[in-house]
């Protein structure tokens, strides 16, 4: 039996992705901000659902440039009679014109980011493009009236109706995607979040479940170890609990679990566990081998992906069934080098 694991690219998964990157010119100022990996690389494996709030408002293009204006407003008021801390601020944030601050947007792209939540359902990942007044993720700058910056940020005004409609779909910004962690992350959680609708929405059932959650072990566990504990938790209340609110508790924290970055000790703490399933079938100078990679990677000498091919083919040759179907094994597909780069 051969390891569970993603064949050649096939473009079945759909993103989300800011216009712009695409190459389209859609930016105010006529322009773009075409992306290569997203082109060159990314291309060959997902559908692109693309969109440019903007421009879906009526801006057109060339138009003029809107940005961020806010200002904090304190929000309690029995912080100011003590003086040993600081009153609360809220930040409150507009979308306007830079030049004519008339032209004030935030209410249209905001309901924009909640119609497309509706209409865009279907995608399991969202690229977003950086510092964008309407698109930015977060860390978009904020503005005084008068032009100089708050000394603030907040995300754009599509992105954050967008993410608060959708809190667990996995978003990203495409500069982010060029730190290979980051970017190993976001797909880990984007073909989790497609395995969860094919797996289990399709055809609901607590069996399906306990399956999506038996075969998902290890990649937990290198996210955030006490997280297994708890989504076990979460399963074994079984049939007592309503299946949709079953359901819908247990991808809230596996979704929040995976959003935890796996490191070298964790990533080593997973591949000693699978090994201790093998380690009796394979031959002792083969183990060692594997050892001494496994080690070389928590020192930093050497890729995930070089401990991670020896152990898949001890896997795929001594393992049994159980150990054979962990998604940590091949959380994405081998083709898009996640794994060469952390």
């Amino acid at each position: 039996m051969a390891i569970v694991s993603i064949p050649e690219p096939e473009k079945q998964i759909t993103l989300g992705i800011s216009s712009c990157l695409l190459g389209h010119k859609v930016r105010y100022n006529g322009g773009h901000k075409r992306s290569s990996f997203c082109v060159n690389t990314l291309d060959n494996f997902f559908l692109f659902e693309p969109v440019c709030p903007e421009m879906a408002i009526g801006l057109g293009t060339p138009r003029e440039p809107i940005r961020l204006v806010g200002e904090l407003a304190e929000t309690s008021q029995t912080s100011r009679q003590s003086s040993s801390s600081a009153p609360d601020k809220q930040l409150k944030v507009r979308v306007v014109g830079t030049e004519n601050s008339s032209l004030d947007v935030t209410d249209a792209l905001e309901n924009y980011g909640h119609e497309m939540s509706d209409q865009l359902s279907h995608i399991c990942g969202y690229i977003l493009m950086q510092k964008s007044p309407s698109c930015g993720m977060e860390r978009v700058k904020v503005y005084h009236e008068n032009g100089h910056p708050l000394g603030e940020s907040a995300p754009g005004a599509y992105a954050k109706a967008f993410m608060d409609n959708n809190p667990l779909l996995p978003v990203e910004e495409e500069g982010r995607l060029h730190d290979p962690i980051l970017c190993e992350n976001f797909f880990t959680r984007v073909y989790a979040y497609n395995r969860w609708q094919r797996a289990v929405l399709a055809e609901p059932s607590y069996a399906a479940l306990v399956d999506f959650h038996a075969t998902h072990k290890y990649m937990i566990m290198a996210h955030y170890p006490q997280g297994y504990e708890l989504l076990g938790q979460i399963v074994a209340k079984g049939r007592k609990a309503s299946l949709d609110e079953l359901l819908n508790e247990y991808l809230l924290n596996f979704m929040n679990a995976l959003k935890r970055r796996a490191n070298r000790k964790s990533h080593t703490n997973a591949m000693m566990h699978i090994l201790g399933y093998v380690k009796k079938s394979v031959d002792g100078k083969e183990r060692n081998q594997l050892l001494k990679l496994i080690e070389e990677y928590r020192q930093e000498m050497v890729p995930l992906i070089a401990p991670m091919t020896m152990l898949r083919h001890f896997i795929e040759n001594h393992g049994s069934e159980y150990i054979q179907r962990q998604t940590y094994l091949t959380p994405h597909p081998d083709q898009l080098g996640l794994r060469n780069r952390i």
